[in-house]
Order: structure tokens, then C-alpha cells, then sequence
């Protein structure tokens, strides 16, 4: 999946501005971006159900208008309270399968694959937000197609559901299918992507590695801990290594990393009761980098 110089104005806003990334087979791409960064509207152009002003997206090189048969190429999950509430869970799935030209085995196939399959009677209506997200990743499975696009997936789902979900992306991104979603959740996305691709305003942030972007985007910083901390600081100023002193008694140690600590702190016979590698999270590291680029922004009380 790639899209290239992707532009959509409305008026003279412009919420998708000249943006382009790729997604790969047999990886997860997560989609992040503050509130109104263009995400929903990058995703539905995607899908074809907005055009775009400038620039194109594509599956394999071709326009998802280009496809023979869409519904077993792309899958997709963009808003999941979008059933109809008088339907039941088995004929919401059946209406999308035959117009793919798909029969009922494979709808009983789907709703057993997201844990629905005891609820198949059951009115959307009466669904949970939670069993909503479900039927949703089921609709998006019924043709069995190579790329899938998810839309905040995790969202109304409880703790045993987000672990399901994460399984489930993994699985399918281990089968060589393109898997590009969006959710607010950091703590999940980094469990779960394997590549990030960041927008703000519209506009490419940054695109990369989930190692790689947290690990550019940080300072190296180490806490030590020892029964002879001042021994270790005159060790560490003798090697031109910056610290400061810590809070809970320890020493934080930047801009390298616990084996060279550790080895100073072995050369002098210098005992150390901690030595950790201390990392910003994907929310601290997102936060930082979107904070120019949040068009929606709150104070803390």
C-alpha cells in the first residue's frame, strides 16, 4: 500500500497536505496522529470513499477503483456502530457476503474467528461497543483479503478483547497480509506495530521502525544504583561521562548505555545494586513530537 503526495482540501482547508508512506506485506503499520491530524480522511481515500484533490494511493499499483474485485483485496474497519440494529449479527455478515459473492460457511467462519459465534442470533443493537468492534474486524475478514485497514480497532474492547485483537493483527501480519490501523491506545501500539507512520496537520511527522522512532527520538539515559555512589561519580567524570544525581539515591547517567557503565564501574571494583537502560514510552515520545502539530489541545487542570 503507498500513497504518494496525497492532498485533500475542503475549501480552503486543507486536512491531507501532500502526504506520503507505505505500508508493507507481512507487517503492522500503525497510523498515529493527534485528533483532526487527517488520519479518518487519509484511510477513507484509501478505501475509495473519498477522492482525493491531489495524489494518489494504491494496493499492489492499482487505485482500489481499479480492482476487480475489491472486497477480497482490502478489508476494512472504519466505524463500528455501523449496522443496522435491527439486524442480527449472521445476517449483517451475510448481506456483505453475497454481494462479494461469498456463502454462509465462510460468514459462520468469521464469527467464530472474533468469538461471536454464540451471539450469530443475537440484534447488532443489543451489542456491546465491544462485540460491535468484533462484528466489525469480522466484516472486514469476510473475503479473506490481503490488506486490512482498522480505524481505533481496540476501542470498547476489554482487557481479555485488546489481548485478542493483538494476537489476531499479529497472526495475519505473519500470514504476508499489508495491515495498516489506527488507535490512541500507545500503550497497545507499541506492543503491537511493527512501523509507525505519524501525521499532524495533515502532514508526514515522521515514518519509521517502532525501534527505530522511539530510539532517535530519545536521549540514552541509564539509572545506577551503589553502596559507593560517590566512588562511581568520580569514575564516571574521569571517563567524561555526564550524570546527575537522582531522586531515590542513584545516578542517571546519559548519552550512553549499561555496558559501558557497568564496565567502569567494573575497572574501579565498584558494586552495583541496579544498572537499568532507561527509555521514553511511544506516548512520551508521540506527545513531543505532535505537540506543534495538535490542532486540539487542552490544559491540564
Amino acid at each position: 500500500m503507498r500513497a504518494r503526495g496525497l492532498t485533500k482540501r475542503y475549501g480552503s482547508k486543507v486536512v491531507v497536505d501532500d502526504l506520503s508512506f507505505t505500508a508493507e506485506p507481512g507487517a503492522i503499520t500503525g497510523f498515529l496522529g493527534p485528533n483532526g491530524a487527517g488520519k479518518s480522511t487519509t484511510m477513507r481515500m484509501l478505501l475509495g470513499l473519498t477522492e482525493p484533490t491531489a495524489g494518489t494511493i494504491t494496493i499492489g499499483g492499482y487505485r482500489i477503483a481499479e480492482l476487480d474485485d475489491p472486497s477480497r483485496i482490502v478489508g476494512a474497519l472504519l466505524d463500528a456502530r455501523a449496522v443496522h440494529p435491527q439486524r442480527t449479527a449472521f445476517d449483517h455478515l451475510l448481506a456483505f457476503a453475497q454481494a462479494a459473492g461469498l456463502g454462509r460457511q465462510r460468514v459462520e467462519e468469521v464469527l467464530d474467528l472474533v468469538g461471536l459465534a454464540d451471539a450469530a442470533k443475537r440484534r447488532a443493537g443489543e451489542f456491546s461497543l465491544g462485540m460491535n468492534q468484533r462484528l466489525g474486524i469480522a466484516t472486514a475478514l469476510l473475503g479473506d483479503p490481503d490488506v486490512l485497514v482498522f480505524d481505533e480497532p481496540l476501542n470498547g474492547l476489554d482487557p481479555e478483547g485488546v489481548r485478542w485483537a493483538r494476537t489476531l493483527l499479529r497472526n495475519l501480519a505473519a500470514e504476508g497480509r499489508t495491515i495498516l490501523f489506527s488507535s490512541h491506545l500507545m500503550s497497545e501500539m507499541e506492543l503491537t506495530a511493527d512501523n509507525l507512520v505519524v501525521i499532524g496537520q495533515g502532514r508526514l511527522v515522521a515514518e519509521s521502525t517502532l525501534e527505530h522512532f522511539v530510539l532517535a527520538h530519545t536521549t540514552r539515559t541509564v539509572t545506577v544504583s551503589s553502596p559507593a555512589l560517590d566512588d562511581l561519580g568520580r569514575a564516571l567524570n574521569r571517563a567524561g561521562i555526564a550524570f546527575e544525581r537522582g531522586g531515590s539515591g542513584n545516578l542517571l547517567v546519559t548519552g550512553t548505555d549499561p555496558a559501558l557503565v557497568g564496565k567502569i564501574a567494573a575497572a574501579e571494583g565498584i558494586a552495583l545494586d541496579e544498572l537499568t537502560r532507561v527509555r521514553e514510552s511511544l506516548e512520551d515520545v508521540f506527545l513531543r513530537l505532535t505537540h506543534d502539530v495538535t490542532e486540539y489541545e487542552s490544559r491540564a487542570a
